[in-house]
């Protein structure tokens, strides 16, 4: 019988951990809120790195790239792993279908991506995101309809079914019958992208709050490198969100400049040369925090032919949203909260501290170290997931499926299709109704059961005092205010203080029954994390990457590890990876 792999996240990490999960002979479920279209990897604007003509580029140089970028503190085994594999990652997404922009040669154009030595980020105009799903979704479809997987939405993560160290499965919330249900699985893989809640106005989709990572650090999961967090240098503020402009804006020439009595200046052309416009996103953003002006990104310079052809997403955006025409008029541009280094700490083969539960995509700490180079996301969103269903595959000792076996799947469709769910799973998966359980654990997690259902009972019952959706816009404004791109001990301090007061009425905080209940119950893991990332910044006395502390604007090579933070019945635990225990 088929083992069941229960995926939280249905995005670019999550989908291609389930095309693997099928291809190594498990069954797996994968379950989000909303479908895949409209998950945060759809807004992936830029590219994907793959080193595709070695004539000039190398796969170690990509390594290095990497590595550099990230300030060393990745690990090179993981990141040599990822690197080594971008290429097969790319043949991938060709075969299903992925339409990349090509060159006279038939082969994936490639521009020029801030931190990188040579071209190597291929692409699909401004919406290589969004290619990827597309594929992805086809090919997720398709096994779907063979009945070799299982696709669940408006299902929302409530906690880890966690027993003396070892994962086995969760509890969700399913917004269709406002009830909670536990799901056994033989292991359970969280792929739920960033914590762009924390910061409220982001370039990232508010879907990804970071409540799984929150929980799940509750639960007893570490987390790794939270204070590493990416402004990306380039987004034009809208009413509701902060617009990505596109990193390839000026990877195809676009220049930034701020005015000074009447003229431009070129700040990153004076400060680092021809390749000032495309330094690593830490270094541009810090440039631009420093200038203290408004700051400009021009395009026009290229012309308009090249704009309508290689950025005509950039074009429509800033047409759409601002009513500026590119062709003619600069993009008043400012730095915002885009990516998230740190996140749940996972092993070289995505594993976590806790048995049979793993992270893959942005939720997973791993490869970018300090900091991300542009077109690295996707890749590590695509290899993560392939990783993490071939390590549960060794892990479980699942019989492998070879590529001339492969073949067989279309054959043996009609047989797995007309398996009920409880004959295409192992004995020891699976599920609640209600409050019965089939499992050797039914007990313990019958009563976890209870106590979520009793927990929501509590919520929807409630009298409105504070709406939960005000107490986490002041969260967002405290670690705006807080933890910006430069970051100091008092600050740090205070923010902490006021989180630490959230935390302390968190009892007494009513629920607005006009809002959904995922908003009330995932407060308290917003404010836990909220607090871990403020606590890991303050732990780290140095600046690095991504993290930029005015009262220590050095870096020190004695904090060249990553920080691990850990919770204990309300205690944060911090200490340093210095033996790299998860570069193993």
């Amino acid at each position: 019988m088929k083992k069941k792999v229960l995926i939280i996240g249905s995005g670019i990490s999550g989908l291609n951990c389930a095309i693997e999960c099928v291809n190594q002979g498990f069954y797996p479920v994968l379950v989000s809120p909303f479908p895949s279209e409209r998950s945060q990897s759809v807004l992936a604007a830029g590219g994907i790195n793959a080193v595709i003509d070695s004539r000039e580029d190398s796969i170690k140089c990509h390594v290095d790239d990497t590595l550099k970028g990230g300030c060393y503190i990745a690990g090179k085994e993981a990141v040599e792993g990822l690197c080594q594999h971008a290429p097969e990652t790319v043949e991938k997404l060709k075969k299903l279908g992925t339409v990349f922009s090509v060159d006279e040669n038939g082969e994936p154009s490639r521009r020029a991506f801030g931190g990188q030595s040579f071209h190597r980020t291929c692409y699909c105009g401004s919406s290589t995101g969004k290619q990827i799903v597309t594929a992805l979704v086809m090919e997720a479809r398709r096994l779907e309809g063979l009945g070799l997987l299982e696709r669940r939405f408006w299902m929302d993560f409530y906690s880890a079914l966690i027993r003396e160290g070892k994962c086995y499965g969760a509890i969700l919330y399913n917004e269709a019958t406002t009830k909670t249900e536990a799901f056994f699985a033989d292991a359970l893989v969280v792929a739920t992208g960033g914590q762009n809640a924390l910061f409220g106005k982001t370039t990232g989709s508010t879907q990804c709050d970071g409540y799984a990572a929150g929980r799940l650090f509750m639960q007893g999961v570490e987390l790794k490198n939270l204070e590493f967090i990416q402004y990306h240098p380039t987004t034009m503020e809208t009413g509701q969100k902060n617009m990505l402009i596109s990193e390839a804006a000026r990877g195809e020439g676009g220049r930034l400049y701020y005015e000074e009595d009447g003229k431009r200046v070129y700040f990153m052309e004076e400060l680092y040369g021809a390749k000032g416009n495309l330094m690593p996103r830490d270094i541009v953003s810090k440039c631009i925090y420093e200038t203290k002006k408004q700051v400009w990104l021009d395009v026009a310079c290229i012309g308009k032919e090249r704009i309508l052809k290689r950025i005509p997403e950039v074009y429509e955006l800033c047409l759409k949203y601002r009513g500026i025409d590119i062709t003619k008029e600069s993009i008043p541009i400012l730095p915002s909260v885009h990516f998230f280094m740190g996140g749940i700490a996972v092993n070289n083969h995505h594993e976590t501290n806790i048995r049979n539960l793993y992270a893959v995509g942005e939720c997973a700490s791993i490869y970018h170290g300090a900091n991300r180079l542009g077109g690295n996301s996707l890749l590590a969103a695509m290899y993560s997931g392939e990783v993490a269903a071939k390590s549960i595959a060794e892990k479980l000792s699942a019989k492998n499926i070879s590529k001339s076996d492969s073949k067989n799947v279309s054959e043996n469709a009609s047989e797995n299709a007309s398996e009920s769910a409880s004959e295409n799973v192992s004995e020891s998966s699976g599920e609640i109704t209600g409050n019965k359980c089939v499992t050797g654990q039914e007990k313990y997690f019958e009563r976890e059961l209870v106590e979520a259902e009793k927990h929501l009972e509590t919520l929807r019952g409630s009298e409105s005092v504070f709406p939960v959706m005000y107490i986490r816009d002041m969260l967002a404004d405290i670690m705006k205010k807080h933890l910006g791109i430069v970051r100091n001990r008092e600050d740090l301090l205070r923010g902490i203080e006021d989180v630490d007061y959230y935390l302390s009425i968190i009892d007494k905080i009513h629920f607005d029954r006009s809002e959904m209940i995922y908003f009330g119950y995932s407060l308290e893991g917003l404010l836990n994390l909220a607090k871990a990332t403020l606590t890991c910044a303050l732990s780290r006395e140095e600046s690095r990457g991504a993290h930029l502390r005015s009262d220590f604007p050095e870096s020190s090579e004695e904090l060249a590890y990553s920080t691990i933070i850990s919770y204990n019945g309300g205690n944060f635990i911090i200490y340093p990876d210095r033996e790299g225990k998860y570069e193993h």
